[in-house]
């Protein structure tokens, strides 16, 4: 009888690890596209929200943190339970950077202020937004389901991202170029694109351990990149 009381007290600690994991999943994804929205809008009490709630996930994941610590130590899970509960403490670090990265975004908004933005630029990072969103919401069913099955396409699908974002760094770069009153507001777009596009690394890396933690095995380490935004310069924009 006290065996059956210790297993099921330990689905009980994995169940509220993975309950904690999806509320932080869905706050990130709440406070990238706030973000966004409130740099498309030029929305500043937004963006001032944004920065406040990201203590939330910060909490979280320390919480999340502590009861995986209290748990190997009282349970001393092995195989599968212990996956469980390093890819809940991997999944964690990577939705709080997440949360981070739209945090950054709502703080570009405070500093870009009024300054005009070509609306084709913001709604570029839109649709980069909404790109990483929806990578990051896959992977997040995918940790709910425990399903692995389309998990590499996921993955492979990061150079989507990368590519866009490639072409937004080179429009961005061209405006500063054709107007030295543009290198301010186009500098913070700049960063802005750069955190949307990390989110989907994030989004990457949680299909990964996702993996992991079902399986038992690691994907493959070679993975599609197609951000070429090292190789630009002003002499190649130009021609």
């Amino acid at each position: 009888m006290n065996s059956i009381h210790i297993v099921s007290a330990f689905d009980g600690d994995l169940h509220y690890l993975a309950n904690k994991l999806a509320t932080m999943g869905g706050h990130a994804e709440r406070m990238v596209d706030q973000a966004v929205a409130a740099l498309v809008a030029n929305d500043a009490v937004l963006a001032r929200k944004v920065t406040e709630d990201d203590r939330i996930l910060d909490e979280a994941q320390r919480d999340i943190d502590e009861k995986s610590i209290v748990i190997i130590g009282k349970r001393q899970p092995m195989a599968s339970d212990l996956r469980e509960i390093i890819g809940a403490i991997r999944i964690a670090a990577d939705l709080e950077r997440v949360g981070d990265l739209g945090k950054n975004v709502a703080k570009r908004v405070l500093a870009i202020g009024s300054a005009s933005q070509p609306v084709r630029l913001s709604r570029g990072i839109l649709a980069l937004s909404e790109l990483a969103l929806v990578q990051l919401k896959e992977v997040l069913d995918a940790y709910a389901s425990r399903s692995v099955e389309r998990l590499s396409a996921m993955r492979d699908r990061d150079d989507q991202i990368d590519a866009m974002y490639t072409s937004l760094f080179r429009e961005l770069l061209t405006y500063m170029m054709e107007d030295p009153r543009n290198i301010a507001p186009c500098t913070h777009l700049l960063f802005c694109a750069k955190n949307i596009e990390r989110i989907g690394d994030h989004a990457t890396n949680i299909a990964e351990t996702v993996y992991y933690i079902v399986t038992g095995q690691q994907m493959p380490v070679e993975r599609p990149k197609d951000d070429r935004s090292h190789t630009l310069s002003s002499e190649k924009l130009k021609s």
